[in-house]
């Protein structure tokens, strides 16, 4: 009789050659996608290259996406890109992303159907735990990780335990995926899933639509998680089924699969949530964070930047204009994102509310560019980090919140519960 696993577990061990991969065991796993982007690629190209390597494992299977200084700042920037650009073309690489075909890598991949249920994803970038939401086990890795997996298409894992995240109640009025992953993190603290798989299921999540999901995933990390993960149900297979480049098999977890504990939340009371400075863990309901203004305000980024979240702005946004001495910064985070938020007017409101609408690019989310904070000044922002220095001066401090809360802050130029409006 086959032994219970995790979800985390049979999609590894269906990348071996094995029927069963133990928590704590290293394996070597066939990889599905290895994603890099501008900062982290060129490195990896260049341990390429000093091994001796001509050709990549398999040209469908390497995806490079420049997002993260471009458009491109200044001349170190323009390089890397171009050092992107010109591996593109030796390798004739199938996907390859930049200009008007660039977006935020990871809201680009699920949209253009590059990843699917049941994957092996790496990335060299953290948040490359995304695309857990659709049922794939994604991680970040360094760059010559990458590097590595572009040469043979394997890489070395140590099997995570799994922790259970059981969300159970009907989300409130302006509750988000966000709101409920700050809640996690503030619970368990920025190392209480240190290596480990978050799988996060109950009726709250079945209700949560695809964007809300990939939030949840994508911040599986900043609880020190090697990944996050939901199990794909009909939702899922309808958002991917439209998308899918490749065949994929879905995976669950068995009912007797071990964990090495569980969190229960009932969400049907929770308030908005915010992360205060300086860790993604100081989490507190919007309604104790205190009289905080703010100077700018960020709605955009691999976690909050898909059309769902603009809706959900705009809701807020429409008839009211950003308050007195706060910069509203709006980045669809790619360029589908950006032509259905004009088709649908969203644009519009952004602009008469007293927005910036931004290319798609990861911009001020790492400090980048776009949005840099000065000294002193503070921001609230749907992005995923609020570490010291994150988006610029180390005497700046940035909030995390969802879309409408952030967008609620803009208008009353502090930091401000939807209801305040």
């Amino acid at each position: 009789m086959a032994k219970p696993q995790t979800i985390t577990q049979k999609i590894l061990a269906a990348h071996t050659d094995k029927d069963y991969v133990e928590p704590g065991e290293l394996i070597m796993a066939r990889v599905d996608i290895a994603l890099g982007n501008d900062i982290t690629a060129p490195l990896a190209i260049k341990e390429f290259k000093r091994v001796g390597a001509h050709k990549v494992f398999d040209r469908s299977r390497v995806v490079l996406v420049c997002d993260h200084f471009a458009p491109n700042k200044d001349i170190p920037s323009a390089i890397q890109c171009q050092q992107l650009r010109h591996f593109a073309k030796e390798q004739d690489l199938t996907h390859f992303y930049d200009g008007g075909d660039m977006g935020v890598e990871h809201a680009l991949l699920p949209e253009k159907g590059i990843v699917g249920p049941g994957d092996v994803v790496i990335g060299a970038d953290s948040h490359t735990c995304t695309y857990g939401a659709l049922g794939a086990f994604a991680t970040g890795v360094g760059s010559t990780d990458l590097a590595a997996v572009m040469v043979t298409g394997e890489c070395w894992f140590k099997v995570p335990d799994s922790i259970r995240f059981v969300y159970h109640g009907r989300l409130p009025l302006w509750i988000t995926g966000k709101d409920l992953i700050l809640h996690t993190i503030g619970d368990i603290g920025v190392d209480g899933a240190r290596g480990m798989a978050m799988e996060f299921t109950g009726e709250a999540i079945d209700w949560l639509p695809m964007a809300d999901r990939l939030s949840m995933a994508n911040m599986a990390v900043e609880a020190g998680a090697k990944n996050g993960i939901i199990a794909p149900d009909q939702l899922t297979l309808d958002y991917v089924k439209e998308r899918a480049l490749r065949p994929f098999k879905q995976y669950a977890s068995d009912p007797d699969a071990a964990y090495l504990f569980e969190r229960a939340y009932d969400v049907s009371q929770l308030e908005p949530q915010v992360a205060c400075p300086p860790s993604p863990g100081n989490v507190v309901p919007v309604s104790k964070v205190g009289d905080v203004p703010i100077d700018q305000a960020v709605i955009g980024s691999c976690t909050n930047g898909r059309i769902d979240d603009l809706r959900l702005a705009a809701k807020i946004l429409k008839g009211h204009k950003v308050a007195k001495g706060v910069r509203l910064i709006v980045i669809p985070a790619t360029p589908l994102v950006w032509r259905q938020a004009m088709d649908e007017g969203l644009t519009a409101i952004f602009l008469d509310a007293g927005a910036v609408i931004g290319p798609p690019t990861c911009g001020p989310c790492l400090g980048g560019h776009m949005g840099i904070l000065a000294p002193g000044e503070t921001a609230i922002a749907t992005t995923n980090r609020n570490f010291t220095g994150r988006m610029g001066h180390t005497k700046s401090k940035v909030y995390l919140s969802s879309p409408a809360v952030a967008a609620a802050s803009a208008v009353t130029g502090r930091i401000s519960s939807p209801k305040d409006l």
